[in-house]
């Protein structure tokens, strides 16, 4: 089995599990090799994950996951929120945040950068824009295709 589709299996158990709770998976990675795996599952809900939340999910997700034996080896399994500068994943996640200051890493430089920051205006079709709010820059709009972004996340405001 693929680390992709291991990693796709995974993420259903923990959609399966957090629905119940009435929480969302925000993502789920799979890192270190097959001897001794990490599986960490990032949840959220809109007042915010409580420890009871991670627990829950944690529990019902290793007894599932022992009963599978889709990990055949050791495994450490965290759940946990996704914090203040939580990944944006989905097509989902940029309509969820318009509005919201991010920080986008590309996958190949634009015009010879990668890393942009800005104010999250949304996304439209495939592409999401962000326009920067300080420095020379202000008041520019980026665009980036979907498939262009090799990481974002939010930038906490305090």
């Amino acid at each position: 089995m693929t680390e992709k589709t291991l990693v796709s299996q995974v993420t259903e158990i923990a959609e399966r599990v957090a629905k119940d709770y009435g929480l969302e998976v925000v993502h789920c990675e799979l890192l270190g090799d097959r001897g001794a795996a990490l599986v960490r599952v990032y949840i959220d809900k809109p007042e915010g994950v409580t420890h009871e939340d991670c627990a829950n999910v944690s529990n019902e997700m290793s007894v599932i996951l022992d009963v599978e034996d889709l990990i055949p080896n050791r495994y450490t399994l965290e759940v946990s929120s996704p914090g203040l500068d939580r990944g944006l994943y989905k097509r989902a996640d940029y309509e969820r945040f318009a509005g919201s200051m991010v920080r986008i890493r590309t996958a190949e430089p634009i015009d010879g950068r990668r890393n942009y920051k800005g104010r999250l205006r949304g996304v439209e079709g495939d592409e999401v824009t962000v326009v920067a709010e300080t420095g020379t820059e202000a008041g520019k709009e980026f665009r980036f295709h979907l498939s262009q972004i090799a990481k974002a996340n939010l930038e906490p405001e305090f």
